[in-house]
C-alpha cells in the first residue's frame, strides 16, 4: 500500500501536459518529447483509439504517467469534460497544446456551410475555449501553445477552409498572450510548412506540395516533424518566456522565397 500512495505522490508533484490530438504524428511526437522532460501527459484523440494506445505505452515506458481522454475538442462540452477529467485525475495542468486539427479540402465553390462549422470548431474554437479552461488549472502559471501552417497567411490550393481557421489560431494567440499575462501564463504558436505526416495523405495535391518543399526550401531540406517538436519544447521552456504572443514559422526560409 505504501508503495502505491508514493507512487500517487510522486505524480502529484509532476507537471502535467494535454496535448490535444496525440495520436499521432506532430502531436504525439511532442507528447512524447514532453514525457522525456518530465511531464505526466494527457493523452487526447477523436477517433485513432489504437494509435492513441500506442502513444500512451510508450509514454509509460518513459516511467511517466499517461491519462487517456476521447473528445472531439470542436464540441465546447466536451472539451470541458475533458479538462474535468484532468482536474479530478491531476489537479493542475503546466501545459496545454492546442494540437488537434481536422479540415475539409475543396475548392471554395465547392464548400458547404458544414465544412466551414466542422474545420473552425477544432482548429480555432477549441484553441480559445480550452484555453479559458486550462487557465483554470495553471493557478501558479503555465504555457500555451498552438499549431498553424503557412496556409495561414499565403494560398495553398484546396485548403481555404484549414487556412481561415489557422489564421485565427493566430489571432486568438495574440489575444490570449496578452489577456492571459496577469495569470502568468504565455501563448504562441508554431507554424510548420508542409510536414510529411498522415495529415498530408489527405490532400489531392499531396506529391506536388512535397516535391515545392524539397525544391523551393532554402534549407536545402523539408522540414521534419522532429523540427517543429525542437521549437516548440523551446516555446514551451522557461527560456522563451518573453516571448508573448508570437507565431514562429519553421519551414526552412520556404515562404520568404516567392
Amino acid at each position: 500500500m505504501e508503495c502505491v500512495e508514493g507512487k500517487e505522490e510522486h505524480h502529484m508533484t509532476n507537471p502535467v501536459a494535454l496535448v490535444t490530438g496525440s495520436s499521432r504524428g506532430l502531436g504525439k511526437a511532442i507528447a512524447i518529447e514532453l514525457a522525456k522532460s518530465g511531464y505526466d501527459i494527457v493523452v487526447n484523440y477523436a477517433r485513432s483509439k489504437t494509435a492513441a494506445l500506442e502513444t500512451v505505452s510508450e509514454i509509460e515506458a518513459l516511467g511517466q504517467k499517461a491519462l487517456l481522454v476521447r473528445a472531439n475538442v470542436g464540441d465546447v462540452e466536451k472539451l470541458r469534460a475533458m479538462f474535468q477529467t484532468i482536474k479530478e485525475e491531476f489537479g493542475r495542468l503546466d501545459i496545454f497544446v492546442s494540437n488537434a486539427a481536422s479540415g475539409v479540402l475543396r475548392p471554395i465553390m465547392e464548400l458547404e456551410e458544414s465544412h466551414w462549422d466542422w474545420t473552425m470548431n477544432i482548429n480555432a474554437k477549441a484553441m480559445l475555449f480550452g484555453a479559458q479552461e486550462a487557465a483554470k488549472l495553471m493557478p501558479s502559471g503555465g504555457k500555451i501553445l498552438g499549431i498553424s501552417s503557412l496556409g495561414s497567411i499565403r494560398y495553398l490550393e484546396n485548403y481555404t477552409t484549414v487556412g481561415v481557421s489557422k489564421a485565427a489560431i493566430e489571432s486568438i494567440t495574440r489575444y490570449l498572450a496578452v489577456e492571459l499575462a496577469e495569470k502568468g501564463i504565455a501563448v504562441n504558436t508554431v507554424s510548420g510548412g508542409a510536414l510529411d505526416t498522415d495529415a498530408l495523405k489527405h490532400f489531392p495535391n499531396r506529391e506536388q506540395l512535397l516535391e515545392d518543399a524539397r525544391v523551393n526550401t532554402p534549407a536545402g531540406r523539408m522540414v521534419e516533424i522532429e523540427d517543429m517538436v525542437k521549437t516548440a519544447m523551446f516555446l514551451l521552456s522557461d527560456d522563451a518566456s518573453m516571448i508573448r504572443g508570437q507565431t514562429i514559422i519553421v519551414d526552412g526560409g520556404r515562404s520568404i522565397k516567392m
